[in-house]
């Protein structure tokens, strides 16, 4: 099926005849910059705050959403009891909770589509007074929890999301987004792959049909036919989908030498397996530009061997960044066996800019939460330091560019890539004035 803008719309205008209907008992007796608004004063009125988890658990992108609740789940227990990460950040250094107040949370399930996604958010405002929610895999699942959370006035800390659109021109004051958007993954990537591929390849792309699907390929193509690329074929594919045959046979008949996979989740895998059965690995050099976190389990080490693509964070980077390390080593104590994948990292990342922003601003008060944010001061998290851009809401990190390891080289059962670049947020960013992003207010 197609996702597009008009349907996240309608998932959206559906819950806000919902909620409308309890905006009364917010009204109270505050100071006009502490005005009610959203759940404000309401969720944090006793010894405890709400915050809404929504991770795909099922559906096309549940092996990711499973690692973002870990990582969520990590992030509380550690704000919650001081340690951690969240020890080593200044404002909340020695402290529990938040504001003297205990978190707590229930995780949802969104099966990867956005209608359930905004169900869930809903129930978490109205039911629970949630004071933030986060949460989504699917770029049409963040979007649509984001106009959601602009219409109520809740802060949305995005779960993991790559089109360019969520920050671009489904961008929201009260949404803010980690990981790197489509712009930032291709710029990345693109000189590297010239250096390493050549500077006059044909490329075809499989696309997802909708919102993240063609950002990618769309900055993909920008990118890399600056370098001299050809792009001979853009083939698109329903989204979610199981079988490729169709696809795969246009793209084995179309001529070209360079293979850009933009699939997620458990359609990267099955297309890139089914793209194997077809021999089209054989005579095609293979791109993942956004590598989902179980992808490489999925398709196994031998066809991610000498696959370039980007990892928005990776456990061997514990080797140079210290709070990497205490992330790696504090999540294998809590997920025995488990090593935590990017998602995870954007799951605690997120919490931990919220908590570092709610503490300085000494206040819950999102449009306060959110200026605070927006100042733009850095935090040394897992990637050393990052902020907020306030033009858009979209994180200034390093992109973390991989390739695939020979099986041979493999450390251990995850080990599957080699970090070649490490490219700073401030060289990848993409121009405000292109963005299309048209900030709506906080109030």
């Amino acid at each position: 099926m197609s996702l597009n803008r008009d349907r996240f719309l309608r998932a959206t205008a559906g819950a806000v005849a919902g909620i409308a209907a309890g905006a009364g008992e917010l009204r109270a007796g505050f100071a006009a910059d502490q005005a009610p608004i959203g759940t404000f004063p309401a969720g944090v009125s006793g010894s405890e705050v709400f915050v809404g988890l929504c991770c795909p658990l099922t559906g096309s992108y549940g092996a990711d959403g499973e690692d973002l609740r870990r990582g969520y789940l990590l992030a509380l227990n550690d704000l919650n009891n001081g340690t951690g990460v969240m020890s080593h950040i200044p404002s909340l250094r020695g402290k529990k909770g938040l504001l003297g107040k205990k978190v707590t949370w229930k995780v949802a399930d969104t099966e990867t589509n956005p209608n359930t996604a905004v169900q869930h958010a809903t129930e978490f405002i109205t039911q629970n007074k949630a004071i933030m929610i986060t949460g989504g895999v699917a770029s049409s699942e963040v979007i649509a929890m984001g106009k959601l959370a602009q219409q109520q006035k809740v802060l949305n800390m995005t779960g993991a999301s790559g089109s360019n659109d969520t920050t671009g021109i489904d961008c929201q004051r009260y949404m803010f987004r980690s990981q790197c958007d489509a712009y930032m993954v291709a710029k990345a990537m693109a000189p590297i792959l010239g250096k390493a591929l050549g500077t006059k390849r044909k490329a075809v792309y499989l696309t997802p049909d909708y919102s993240y699907g063609h950002s990618l390929t769309g900055s993909m193509r920008e990118f890399t036919e600056k370098l001299g690329w050809t792009t001979v074929a853009d083939v698109v594919a329903p989204f979610p989908s199981s079988d490729y045959s169709s696809y795969l046979t246009n793209i084995a008949n179309s001529g070209a030498d360079t293979f850009i996979n933009i699939e997620f989740g458990n359609d990267g895998v099955a297309s890139t397996k089914q793209a194997a059965q077809f021999g089209i690995l054989k005579k095609m050099r293979m791109i993942v530009p956004n590598v989902s976190t179980y992808f490489p389990d999925g398709v196994g080490a031998e066809i991610m061997e000498g696959v370039y693509g980007t990892q928005e964070w990776y456990y061997s980077l514990a080797d140079k960044y210290p709070l990497s390390k205490v992330f790696l080593t504090d999540f294998e104590k809590a997920n025995p066996g488990v090593i935590p994948r990017w998602t995870a990292h954007v799951g605690y990342s997120q919490l931990a800019i919220w908590a570092d922003a709610v503490t300085r601003a000494k206040t819950f008060h999102p449009p306060t939460v959110i200026a605070t944010i927006e100042a733009g001061t850095p935090l040394t998290l897992m990637l050393g330091p990052v902020h907020y851009r306030a033009g858009d809401h979209q994180l200034v990190r390093p992109v973390p560019v991989v390739v695939g390891k020979k099986p041979s080289a493999m450390k251990n059962k995850d080990d599957f890539f080699d970090v070649v670049d490490i490219v700073p947020g401030n060289d990848v960013m993409q121009p405000l004035s292109t963005t299309k992003c048209k900030m709506p207010p906080a109030t």
